[in-house]
């Protein structure tokens, strides 16, 4: 796809393009992002876009105006050099690049905050995602429990640039 994608922080007044991005998204992609069958945004869909940009942060793909990905993290209230991170791209957007670009900024962002290691729980079938962990962090950990990977990846340096 040619057409633009920007990047940004999220906003407070993002919420209508959140609902909007919910609406274009496939039950299979809720039940990735979510590890649930939601038919709803999340009750707590309000918190998505209050975020404190250190210790809660969230990036956005904007295309013309509208969100197609959105990528977090949010620090351990115990430990804040840990972050759990996730990821959701609009289906129409999946395998061009837009969920690699979000994870490379986040945890680059991430890093220069002090961040240290990363987190998150990725389905053992979700290929696609599997697939990014691996590339963008190469010193992740994939235990499996269930049907899925807690993954656990150091996070010393910047990860590894989206081309490799």
């Amino acid at each position: 796809m040619d057409i633009p994608v920007d990047t940004r922080p999220v906003r407070s007044d993002d919420g209508p393009l959140f609902c909007r991005l919910w609406d274009r998204l496939s039950p299979e992609t809720i039940y990735r992002r979510f590890h649930a069958p939601l038919r709803h945004p999340p009750a707590d869909a309000r918190r998505l876009v209050e975020v404190d940009h250190d210790l809660r942060e969230a990036l956005v793909a904007v295309v013309g105006g509208e969100v197609v990905g959105v990528a977090r993290y949010d620090r351990s209230p115990v430990d804040p050099t840990t972050a759990d991170v996730a990821v959701v791209v609009e289906d129409a957007w999946q395998g061009v690049g837009v969920g690699r670009h979000l994870l490379t900024e986040l945890t680059e962002l991430a890093a220069r905050r002090g961040v240290r290691r990363l987190t998150a729980d990725v389905q053992a079938d979700n290929g696609r995602m599997v697939g990014l962990v691996r590339r963008l962090l190469p010193g992740a950990v994939l235990t499996p429990a269930h049907g899925v990977y807690a993954v656990q990846s150091p996070l010393t340096s910047a990860p590894v640039p989206a081309a490799a």
